[in-house]
This record gives structure tokens, C-alpha cells and sequence, in this order.
């Protein structure tokens, strides 16, 4: 278990960057923030909660795109989607990008040892699990795609939607997963750093879980009995104000969930709660045994997920959208000496913000363009203001463009193409965004201020 005292004492390293550090980049696919840390009822994550502990809590990080692959390609190259111009999956960053200097290729270039294990850029899961297929080489001196059995695991198998086009398939097996491609994931990251103590490294472990299939150990799913999950209250009109792009922007997978029934509902949850806790058991062994090689003192620890995912809230059973459960995701930072840790960060943060983060704290030069800001002000005092605003943008066939906006008070999303229109959300009255004032003339100003911070642009909404 990672030491108290590896974290708050060092007054040396106060101020400073440490120097050479090792990082530790762990990230977790379709993580929602459904962690003991943030708060979740459920949730049973004790070595991601004692991490937290141990570092800062980002309370409020957001995704730039809420699905998988242009969400990693932002953050692995400190890019806006606009920028990056990858804007789906199956698009290897050097697709759009030929000269870009990724978060991992600037360590690597700059003599850090860079080793991926796992799911980093995209990687559809299950079908390429095991494939290297949209990966980027020049990021690694050493890239692993572990193969894994995923859904034909050996086990208590159920397809919760049986007969609709999106499967939710979950295993509950005996044993704790040799056949698991996070299993291997974790024994690389363990390998890694005992093999490499005379040399700085940069170790990506990127787990599968918690995205579908959700497949884990037993004993992870019996922590979760069925008949103690509460489902998502919803009210019966909440659908009666989303304007038609959104709904046509989330991709079928939602839509198709919604046959099921309550009992399929509370089987799906408690399969992710599973899933999460078995993620979250990998995690505290890679934790463990950097402790025990003796480098945590100078190792900075980073977890994330790439974005969230709805769990019925706003009946929905998916990522792509650009409400909160979708937008925002967990940020952990874990950088030994600095003042903030311990402590939560409530100010607004994105995902392009880590590059510049973690190039700051390793004293190393980032690229010119990057499109974020150091997090380092936050590690160090977390109660500060941070953004004025956090920028996420989704896109859908036929020509379906969504970009929201949150601020400490309201969320704005602005919908183009062939049905625009506009949701504004008071966050503070309404933090579930049920109701959606756009089409309310009493909120004409409000509406108009955000209207101003999105065309302003992300430089008007950086940190002072």
C-alpha cells in the first residue's frame, strides 16, 4: 500500500519538478465516475480511493469528446478534436497528424524508457482486443496488446439485451482471470518498472474494464447483490425538452436498451459495479509493487477514464452524449511533494490539460501548440479557481454536430446540421439536467451569456 508519508513529506520537492520522475499513466475504458472517491453509494474501489488520498481528486474534468477514440487522441497529443480532427474511432492519430510530438513520444524522446500495455489510443473492445491496429509507434519503445477471452471467458455468461441490435454481455468466472487481457496488462506494468529501476519510464497501462463485456471474477459480482441496486429516477417527461439532433446523436446502443426491464437494468449496473471493482483490484497491485520497488518517492501516478457513461440516467445506456454522465470522468493525480495532496479539486478541468501537466512536472519542454494548461497550480493549491469554462464537441451522421459548454453555474449545448438547436442547464438548481431552459424566455440572458462563452472560444475560458 502506497505510504502517507511518500506523498506529504518531501519539503524538498516542493515548488520544484522532480527530477527525471517516473510516471505511471493508468487509464480505465468507459469509466463513469462510479468510485468511492467521488462519492458513489455502491462503488468498492479501495486502492483508486487510497490513491486519491494520496493525490489530488479532480472533481470536475471533462472529456473533449465523449467516445472512446478521438477522446484519447485529444488527450494523448494535449489536442482539441478540432484540432486533431478525429472526430470517431478507427483513426490512428497520425491519420490527421503525420509530425505530432504525442504525451508518450516526448518522454520517450527525451530518454524516459515509454512502455504500453493495454488499451491506450483506440482499440475496439472486444473485436481488436489483442491487436495493435490504431495504435501509434513512434509513442513507445515497447507497445503490448494483450489478447484476452473477453465474452467466451468460461463462466456464468448472460447477453442482458438478448435479441436487440447493442449486446451488454457479462461473465462471472472462478478464478482471477489468467486468460484476462487486463490480467497480462498488469504483470507488464508490475515487470516493468523492477526491470528498469537505472532508467526513468513512462509505463501506460490502459485496462479494458469497466467497457463491455463486463467480465469478472465472481466474487466481484457477488459484492453487488442485484435486489440492493437502486435504479435512476428519471421523470416521466424528461425526454420532452431534448432537442432531436441529441437524441440522434446518441448511437443506437442506447436506444436499444431501452426494452429492458428492471431486472436486466439492476443486472447491467451491478455487472459495471463488478467490472469497476475488478479494474480497480488490478490497479492496487500495480500500486503495491511500485511501493515495493522502492520508486514511489519519484514516481507520479495518473489515473483517468477516457469518458463517462450513463447508466439510465436520462434513460440512457451509453457514452456520445453531452450531458454530465457522458462529459465528465475521473481525474486522479498523484505527484509526490506537492502541497494539494490529499485534498479534492473543484475548479473546471479537461483532458487536454494533462499533457502540459505532466511535461511540467518532468521539467521537460511540451510542444508549442498544445491546447491546454498545466494543472500544476492545482496539485499544489486545490481550493483555487481553475477555467471559467470546459469544452466538449460529439458528431453524428448526417452531418450532426454537438458542442457544449460548462461553467460553474450552466451547461450550454448548441446543435447544428440538419436540426440545430440549444439546451442551456442550471447546474446548481437543477445539477441533473432535467429541465432545459433554452426555449424559456425568463432565461434570455443566461442564454445569451453562454451563447458568448462558446463562440469566445477555450483561450477566453483559460485559467489567469
Amino acid at each position: 500500500m502506497l505510504s502517507r508519508r511518500l506523498f506529504l513529506t518531501g519539503s524538498a520537492l516542493l515548488g520544484k519538478s522532480l527530477e527525471r520522475p517516473n510516471v505511471l499513466f493508468i487509464a480505465a475504458d468507459d469509466m463513469n465516475n462510479a468510485l468511492g472517491c467521488y462519492g458513489h453509494p455502491l462503488a468498492k474501489t479501495p486502492n483508486l480511493d487510497r490513491l486519491a488520498a494520496r493525490g489530488v481528486r479532480f472533481d470536475r474534468a471533462y472529456c473533449q469528446y465523449p467516445v472512446c477514440g478521438p477522446s484519447r487522441c485529444s488527450l494523448l497529443t494535449g489536442l482539441r478534436p478540432d484540432t486533431t480532427k478525429i472526430f470517431d474511432n478507427n483513426i490512428a492519430v497520425r491519420d490527421t497528424l503525420p509530425d505530432v510530438v504525442t504525451l508518450p513520444q516526448l518522454f520517450k524522446n527525451n530518454g524516459w524508457r515509454s512502455v504500453r500495455a493495454g488499451k491506450m489510443y483506440h482499440m475496439d473492445v472486444p473485436g481488436s482486443v489483442g491487436t495493435n491496429k490504431w495504435d501509434d509507434p513512434p509513442s513507445w519503445d515497447v507497445a503490448i496488446s494483450p489478447p484476452g477471452a473477453e465474452q467466451r471467458t468460461p463462466g456464468k455468461a448472460r447477453n442482458i439485451t438478448e435479441g436487440k441490435r447493442a449486446r451488454w454481455d457479462t461473465v462471472a468466472f472462478d478464478g482471477d482471470g489468467a486468460d484476462q487481457a487486463d490480467e497480462q496488462t498488469t504483470r507488464i506494468a508490475i515487470d516493468t518498472m523492477n526491470q528498469h529501476r537505472d532508467r526513468p519510464w513512462f509505463m501506460a497501462a490502459g485496462y479494458l474494464r469497466p467497457h463491455v463485456p463486463h467480465v469478472a471474477p465472481a466474487r466481484f459480482f457477488d459484492m453487488f447483490p442485484a435486489r440492493d441496486i437502486p435504479l435512476p429516477v428519471n421523470p416521466v417527461n424528461d425526454l420532452d425538452d431534448i432537442p432531436l439532433a441529441s437524441e440522434l446523436a446518441i448511437n443506437t446502443r442506447a436506444k436499444d436498451m431501452g426494452g429492458m426491464s428492471e431486472a436486466d437494468k439492476r443486472d447491467a449496473i451491478r455487472a459495471y459495479l463488478a467490472s469497476v471493482s475488478y479494474m480497480d483490484w488490478h490497479v492496487g497491485r500495480v500500486l503495491d509493487a511500485l511501493e515495493k520497488s522502492g520508486q514511489a518517492e519519484r514516481t507520479i501516478v495518473v489515473f483517468w477514464g477516457d469518458h463517462g457513461w450513463h447508466l439510465g440516467e436520462h434513460r440512457r445506456w451509453h457514452k456520445r452524449s453531452l450531458f454530465e454522465e457522458s462529459m465528465r470522468a475521473p481525474l486522479l493525480i498523484a505527484a509526490p511533494g506537492r502541497r494539494g495532496n490529499g485534498r479534492a479539486a473543484k475548479g473546471l478541468v479537461e483532458f487536454v490539460d494533462i499533457y502540459p501537466t505532466l511535461a511540467e512536472l518532468a521539467g521537460l519542454a511540451g510542444p508549442a501548440n498544445l491546447e491546454g494548461q498545466s494543472l500544476r497550480p492545482l496539485l499544489d493549491n486545490p481550493g483555487r479557481a481553475f477555467k471559467k469554462a470546459a469544452f466538449s464537441v460529439v458528431t453524428s451522421p448526417p452531418g450532426i454536430t454537438g458542442r457544449a459548454v460548462v461553467t460553474d453555474r450552466y451547461r450550454y449545448i448548441r446543435w447544428t446540421g440538419p436540426h440545430p438547436d440549444e439546451e442551456l442547464y442550471d447546474r446548481v438548481k437543477d445539477p441533473r439536467e432535467f429541465t432545459n431552459l433554452a426555449r424559456d424566455s425568463k432565461h434570455a440572458p443566461a442564454l445569451n451569456q453562454m451563447r458568448s462563452v462558446l463562440d469566445s472560444g477555450w483561450r477566453a475560458a483559460r485559467a489567469g
